[in-house]
């Protein structure tokens, strides 16, 4: 299977996790999350199972075999995932971690697809005596890894002694406009919600082109800020497994006065790295 194949099966995973999440989480509230960081996680998990539960990942994932998944884990790492910021892009970044039981045999092949095609870091921990510490190391990956934005994508009591695995990914994102909002033309202006009230919140103003973007368990999070300087966001997923079994091409006035879908996409290959949508900009 080629790169485009893949990124677009991805995508298409992606739009059918948006809709599930925009009719249940997202119904009421603000929303952002990566489809990226839970595809890459979910991949990272297929890799390390069989029997059912692969057959079911691999047809949430939409992708025919974990060698597929596997290469386009790798096509990530060594090529989208090339931070740019040194030459002027955005900064871009992208980790992978596993923490094992102590108690459990690791084949080799699973080490190798780890360590090759997910560039994942993995350590050997006790989960029977030190559940709680393993959980705060977890947390503490995360929050490095997503340069502060993400504290805790464990939460309390997720991880306990019957706890044999974690999987994690973690994705950083920070761009700078091309061309920046001048900072005084940001003026409080109406904001129409659904019910149709209205919220005075800030927007930034420009009339120049903007550009940006060159298991027993699954945890989210993800973080993102748009303002004046650029955008800066950040994704975190955690599974634990336990021991049971755009550019625009015209001119166009854009004015985002009412609730609105947002994708941050990586330009080469198309590959979508967070959406959300925005309900109310003053409830976060």
């Amino acid at each position: 299977m080629d790169l485009r194949e893949s990124v677009i099966n991805q995508n298409d995973f992606a739009l059918g996790l948006t809709k599930q999440l925009l009719q249940t989480e997202g119904k009421q509230s603000t929303l952002v999350y990566s489809p990226l960081s839970i595809h890459v996680l979910l991949s990272l998990i297929a890799a390390g199972s069989k029997g059912p539960t692969q057959d079911q990942l691999l047809s949430f994932l939409k992708s025919k075999s974990t060698d597929h998944l596997n290469s386009f884990a790798a096509e990530l790492v060594s090529m989208i995932f090339s931070d740019g910021s040194p030459s002027g892009g955005p900064h871009l970044s992208f980790a992978c971690g596993v923490w094992v039981d102590r108690c459990l045999p690791l084949k080799p092949s699973f080490k190798q697809v780890v360590d090759t095609s997910y560039m994942a870091a993995l350590a050997q921990v006790d989960f029977q005596t030190n559940a709680a510490q393993v959980a705060s190391g977890v947390n503490s990956w995360a929050e490095k890894e997503t340069r502060g934005l993400i504290k805790e994508v464990l939460p309390p009591g997720s991880v306990d002694s019957s706890t044999r695995l974690i999987f994690a990914n973690a994705l950083y994102f920070k761009g700078a406009w091309t061309e920046k909002f001048d900072a005084s033309q940001t003026k409080e202006h109406d904001f129409h919600l659904l019910d149709g009230s209205t919220v005075q919140v800030p927007f930034m103003t420009s009339r120049k082109k903007q550009y940006n973007l060159y298991v027993s368990s699954i945890f989210h999070k993800s973080f993102i800020e748009v303002n004046e300087e650029g955008t800066e966001a950040a994704a975190a997923t955690a599974g634990v497994i336990k021991f049971l079994c755009l550019e625009v091409p015209r001119t166009v006035d854009f004015v985002a006065d009412r609730p609105f879908l947002f994708l941050i996409k990586e330009e080469l290959t198309g590959t979508v790295l967070f959406i959300g949508h925005v309900l109310n900009p003053l409830a976060g």
